[in-house]
């Protein structure tokens, strides 16, 4: 009980309950290394006498927490801590601006923003927190839209180097806003990568979240590239010749999207363009860009350059350079001044390019635009860990319990960030991270969205069923969100797939924080098991026919994915078990579909089917309705399989026909299946309970 005591002071779980009625006991050891993993002693039954002792002590002195939340209404959430202040405490408020506040503040006057907080009781007791004002609720949808979802790697042109990039991404998101009346377009996370060979593809196990791969880059829209001349152009246009050969090859002759090689062309080339000096507006930009973006843009340029000459693994490099703040680091940082200065370069041309994005998203009509993918934590070797490593669990890894999906659990390898630094920090690192990627974002997703409460934290060498939860201040993770969202005027969307705990959804809700839904799973699960009527489902989400790590909907409707997981030993049952189960929950679909008049009797068509789910998704009340783009032309693969690795191809597959035969972003421009699938969505069908929307009809 003296353990299970101390934990709880500290967030870290003793149990969990999986499903209703159940409870599971978290072992002792994992509770002990997570404490430890928070500082804590709890190794022996007298430390963790002591522990408990220093913590409850701790907590009797503290006059107040190390941040508070302030929730902008009329009148105005006061905290619970402020409320409980002794009489006659002293206060006084600095705003993030300089301005001083002291005496009574009038809470409601307060201006949004993170301020410091101070407090002197009577008692001598005093305090500094800070105070976190937000609004109320994110910014909303101006209406019922619809959009694409797409791994922008995936959709190359005929200008791609090999894979997708920022130019493609303009150019999709002008033609859907223009042609499609699309709102939005959905893209995976575009985080920096752990460089090496091979290089991880995923993009949600990034070296950083705070900064954008270069990768991305449209070489030719970097305005030096028209100024080389003699050998220097020869070289570009000797290395746009054999970009040209690797896109022929996706394209062509099946290869994969091999990002390394992609890289391998265009560092070559931006050494090229890097060359070009800078004129003075462009170099003055350049040094605001620096200016701005300040300790963090120099941390991670040194990681960078600190990887280019000894290895991305931190763990062979020379003594004193794996502290980002050591005398060793600094000295290292102007030996490589000129390397760090080009990363910091690169930074600067990948935030223009995601800005032209997202201007062309607007200029082209989208009311959302570009909808940007938060991942939900970083390689345990990368720059964020190197340059933040007082923020992380040292010996955690971030995964999820056992379920009725993975009787085994899940360990993805991510460090978690630790609650208790969070706080004391004001929740900078979080904030940082949300406003460097809402710089040129309409909306933010933000993958595993239940985070924002508790993780699942492994200790390294255990196994995840050995892993427990640990919670963290989700008034504060929301509040943070909530302020930058509206600072930046962006939607935020929540993949809250899965298990969630009780309450969760409710207060995203509550701070205007849509959900995911996704058609196959939205079933009545507590009574008949039949699907959701359309009109029942919340309208606070995003409407799904599919994700990423899901079966395209052509590969769901013909049973292919079943095929490829038995293929690859996936699958848990035997192969006719599996294949009659999905066939029976598409033949309910199906029959529901035609039940409501949006898919015609007949002969099985798969066109139409497809255009009949989106149709079905039309008709809910949800706020935006997302297009797997795969699903347009008929896509049978996934782009992730989860619970595979070298078996199959995650995250380097283009996008393709039925027949896997790759198809470019002209292609698609004239695709007939794709433009009969989204005239469907440009017409339009009102929800049963609500209005048509004017604006797509």
């Amino acid at each position: 009980m003296t353990l299970a005591r101390l934990a709880a002071l500290h967030g870290v779980a003793t149990a969990y309950a999986p499903s209703a009625g159940v409870t599971v006991p978290v072992p002792d050891t994992t509770v002990t290394e997570v404490l430890a993993a928070l500082d804590v002693d709890a190794g022996t039954p007298e430390a963790i006498e002591a522990s408990l002792a220093a913590a409850e002590a701790a907590g009797a002195r503290r006059l107040l927490p190390p941040t508070l939340v302030l929730w902008q209404g009329a009148p105005p959430e006061l905290p619970r801590p402020l409320a409980a202040l002794p009489p006659g405490t002293e206060l006084r408020i600095t705003t993030e601006h300089g301005d001083e506040v002291s005496g009574t503040p009038r809470w409601e006057r307060l201006p949004l923003g993170v301020h410091r907080l101070e407090a002197a009781a009577r008692d001598g007791r005093t305090a500094r927190s800070a105070l976190v004002v937000a609004p109320a609720r994110v910014p909303q949808p101006a209406g019922r839209g619809y959009g694409v979802l797409v791994q922008l790697y995936s959709l190359l042109s005929a200008r791609s180097w090999g894979m997708g990039d920022l130019g493609d991404l303009r150019e999709l998101a002008g033609w859907a806003g223009r042609a499609l009346g699309a709102g939005f377009v959905q893209v995976n996370p575009l985080h920096a990568a752990v460089p090496g060979t091979p290089t991880d593809p995923s993009p949600y196990r990034p070296s950083s979240r705070r900064f954008p791969d270069p990768v991305h880059l449209r070489i030719e829209d970097v305005p030096e590239s028209g100024y080389l001349r003699g050998e220097d152009r020869a070289a570009l246009d000797a290395l746009t010749g054999r970009a040209g050969e690797l896109r022929e090859g996706v394209l062509r002759k099946g290869d994969l999207i091999d990002r390394d090689a992609v890289w391998v062309l265009k560092r070559q080339a931006l050494e090229l363009l890097r060359q070009v000096p800078l004129g003075p507006g462009r170099a003055a930009a350049f040094r605001a860009f620096r200016a701005e973006q300040g300790q963090a843009l120099t941390d991670h340029a040194t990681w960078c350059a600190l990887a280019e000459r000894y290895g991305s693994d931190q763990g062979q490099w020379p003594a004193g350079l794996r502290d980002p703040r050591s005398a060793r680091t600094a000295r290292a940082r102007d030996e490589l001044a000129d390397r760090v200065d080009f990363h910091r370069w690169l930074a600067w041309l990948t935030d223009e390019q995601l800005a032209a994005a997202a201007h062309g998203a607007r200029d082209a009509g989208m009311d959302i635009g570009i909808v940007h993918d938060l991942a939900v934590g970083v390689h345990p070797g990368g720059a964020d860990a190197w340059a933040q490593a007082d923020a992380f669990a040292a010996g955690m890894s971030v995964g999820a319990p056992p379920d009725a999906f993975n009787a085994r659990g899940q360990d993805w390898g991510l460090p978690p960030w630790r609650p208790d630094a969070l706080a004391a920090s004001g929740y900078a690192p979080y904030r940082d991270l949300l406003r460097g990627l809402l710089r040129h974002a309409g909306a933010l997703r933000i993958d595993h969205v239940m985070g924002l409460f508790r993780l699942w934290w492994v200790p390294e060498g255990r196994e995840p069923t050995e892993g427990t939860y640990v919670r963290y201040d989700a008034d504060a993770m929301l509040a943070v969100l909530v302020l930058e969202a509206h600072r930046a005027g962006a939607v935020v969307i929540g993949e809250d797939l899965g298990t969630v705990e009780p309450g969760v959804r409710e207060a995203l809700q509550r701070r205007g924080v849509l959900g995911t839904s996704v058609l196959w799973f939205e079933r009545d699960w507590t009574g008949t098991g039949r699907p959701l009527p359309p009109e029942t489902w919340r309208e606070d989400c995003v409407a799904t026919a599919t994700t990423h790590d899901l079966p395209s909907t052509a590969a769901r409707l013909t049973g292919e994915h079943v095929g490829l997981r038995h293929r690859l030993g996936l699958l848990t049952r035997p192969l006719e078990e599996e294949r009659d189960e999905d066939a029976q929950e598409v033949a309910e679909w199906l029959a529901y579909l035609r039940e409501l008049d949006l898919l015609p009797a007949g002969p099985r068509d798969e066109e139409a089917e497809i255009r009949a789910v989106y149709r079905f998704l039309r008709r809910t009340p949800a706020r935006m309705t997302g297009v797997w783009l795969p699903d347009a032309v008929g896509d049978r693969r996934p782009q992730n399989l989860p619970g595979t690795w070298d078996q199959y191809p995650n995250w380097r597959l283009p996008l393709s026909d039925a027949r896997g035969r790759p198809v470019t972003l002209e292609e698609l421009a004239v695709s007939p299946r794709l433009h009969a699938l989204m005239d469907e969505l440009r017409r339009g069908t009102a929800p049963p309970t609500g209005p048509p929307d004017a604006r797509l009809l």
